[in-house]
């Protein structure tokens, strides 16, 4: 083989690596960016816990709920209630009902968000019905709970010290 065959069959082999790399990365770029929000709160990703810490502070934050669905789940998707006022540390329970309006067994999952982004570190879920794919029958109906509390360390935080609404919001998808 000429020394000129070799260095192209070299070069061939590198961007042949380089491609599978790259299609590698692509397929893990989803599983290490949703890791990265979940340990960082980037983007108003909430953060799970076993329970509250039992600090309850004097200062109060209103958590306004959302809730959406995408445009291929038949749901009916709501919060029972619009807000809820509670003192940081306090543990709160909020309700989402989801009513499935086709005539099939329709599976979905909750992706969820907090807003403003910078608070989704502080706030802590419990218990959530988003930790599960959820799985309706034909025209079932169902109260889904929230347990959560927002961290007590919020209140160290300089940059949060003028937060007083916290949006909790859900968007159910199909499961595949």
């Amino acid at each position: 083989m000429s020394e000129r065959a070799s260095k192209n069959t070299k070069t061939a082999a590198i961007m042949a690596g380089v491609a599978v790399g790259m299609v590698g990365m692509s397929f893990a770029a989803v599983p290490l960016y949703r890791a990265f929000c979940q340990v960082t709160g980037f983007g108003g990703t909430t953060q799970r816990a076993e329970n509250a810490t039992g600090e309850v502070l004097e200062r109060q934050v209103t958590v306004r709920f959302d809730a959406n669905t995408a445009q291929d789940i038949p749901w009916r998707f709501k919060p029972e209630q619009p807000t809820q006022k509670l003192h940081i540390g306090e543990t709160g329970l909020a309700f989402f009902s989801a009513e499935n309006l086709s005539s099939k067994p329709v599976s979905g999952r909750a992706a969820f968000n907090v807003t403003p982004a910078k608070a989704g570190v502080y706030f802590k879920k419990i218990e959530c019905f988003c930790f599960t794919e959820q799985t309706l029958a034909p025209g079932e109906k169902v109260d889904m709970p929230v347990t959560y509390f927002i961290d007590p360390k919020i209140a160290k935080d300089i940059n949060l010290d003028d937060v007083e609404t916290i949006t909790l919001a859900y968007t159910f998808f199909p499961s595949d």
